[in-house]
C-alpha cells in the first residue's frame, strides 16, 4: 500500500526529482502492535537529511501524524517514508521547486529476521567500496547504487550480509546495517563522519551503552580489528540487532569466528522496545 502526500495512491510523476536524480531521503520504520518504533529518532534523521540536501521545510507534525495513522493499520510490518524534493524539470537546479513529495509505503515484516536473530549471521567482505563524501555522510539519501551492487554480491556469495569498507579500506558498515564489536568491556563502532548511514538503531544502541558499564568509542579502523574482537553485532531498525557468527574477510584464509553473545543479549531487550 502506498500513500502520496497523504492520499492512498501508487503513481508518481516521471519528472519527480526522486526518479530523475535520486533527490531526497528516506527512512524505514519497524511497525509493531500498530506503533511506529523509535519514531522520534526517525523524524530527527529525516530532518537532518532535509537540512543537508537543502530541501523545503516540511510540516513535521503533520508527517508524524500521518505515519502514526498508517502504522495503526498494521499489527506488524515495515513502513517506509520517502521525502522527494518534488516535481522539477530536466536540469539539476532546484531553485524553482518548493513543494516536496511525501511517499509512505506499508509492507510485511521480513520473516527471515526472526530466524537470523536466533541463529546469528555470517558476513563476507564486499568487493564494492563506499565512496567518501562528508557532506552526505550520515543521512539516508535516495542514491543507493552502492547498496544495490553490494546486495548483488551478497546474493551471489550466498551469505547473510556484507562487511563494507570505504575507498581508503576503513570499516564503515554493512549493506543494510551498522556494526559494533566488543573486546572485554570496550565496544567500538565505525566513525561515520566521512560516509555511511547513521542508523536509527545505531543511535539507540549508543544511547543504551552510554548508560551502561561498557566503554563505547567511535573509531576509524581497518577490518583486521574485527579479527581480535570477542563479539561482533550488526543492527538496523528492522532487525533490530543480530549476533555475527563469523566473517570471511579473505579468500583462502580461515573465517573470524565469534562464540559469545554477551553484548547481543544485553542490547536485545532494549532494541526491541517501541
Amino acid at each position: 500500500m502506498y500513500w502520496i502526500n497523504g492520499k492512498l495512491y501508487d503513481q508518481l510523476s516521471a519528472n519527480d526529482r526522486s526518479v530523475q536524480f535520486g533527490d531526497g531521503c528516506f527512512t524505514t520504520i519497524r511497525v509493531e502492535q500498530g506503533q511506529a518504533a523509535l519514531l522520534p529518532l526517525h523524524i530527527k534523521r529525516l530532518q537532518k537529511g532535509v537540512e543537508k540536501l537543502f530541501m523545503p521545510v516540511l510540516d513535521w507534525m503533520q508527517l508524524e501524524s500521518h505515519i502514526k495513522q498508517v502504522a495503526a493499520e498494521c499489527e506488524s510490518g515495515v513502513l517506509k517514508v520517502i521525502l522527494s524534493r518534488g516535481n522539477g524539470g530536466r536540469g539539476y537546479s532546484f531553485d524553482s521547486i518548493s513543494e516536496p513529495n511525501q511517499i509512505l509505503s506499508l509492507s510485511s515484516y521480513p520473516e527471515q529476521y526472526h530466524t537470523l536473530r536466533e541463529r546469528g549471521v555470517s558476513l563476507g567482505l564486499s568487493p564494492v567500496a563506499m565512496g567518501i563524501n562528508p557532506h552526505l555522510a550520515g543521512i539516508k539519501h535516495l542514491n543507493r547504487l552502492e547498496q544495490v551492487l553490494i546486495k548483488r554480491f551478497i546474493e551471489q556469495a550466498k551469505i547473510d550480509e556484507a562487511l563494507v569498507l570505504d575507498s581508503d579500506g576503513l570499516l564503515v558498515e554493512c549493506c543494510t546495517a551498522n556494526i559494533f564489536w566488543r573486546r572485554g568491556k570496550n565496544v567500538y563502532t565505525p566513525d561515520l563522519s566521512q560516509c555511511g548511514v547513521e542508523g536509527v538503531m545505531r543511535q539507540k544502541i549508543i544511547q543504551v551503552l552510554e548508560d551502561s558499564d561498557y566503554n563505547l568509542s567511535c573509531v576509524m579502523r581497518y577490518p583486521e580489528a574485527l579479527a581480535h574482537a570477542d563479539e561482533v553485532i550488526i543492527c538496523n531498525s528492522l532487525m533490530p540487532v543480530m549476533a555475527v557468527n563469523q566473517i570471511l574477510a579473505h579468500k583462502n584464509q580461515p573465517a573470524w569466528k565469534y562464540q559469545t553473545r554477551e553484548l547481543h543479549e544485553y542490547l536485545l531487550p532494549e532494541c526491541l522496545r517501541l
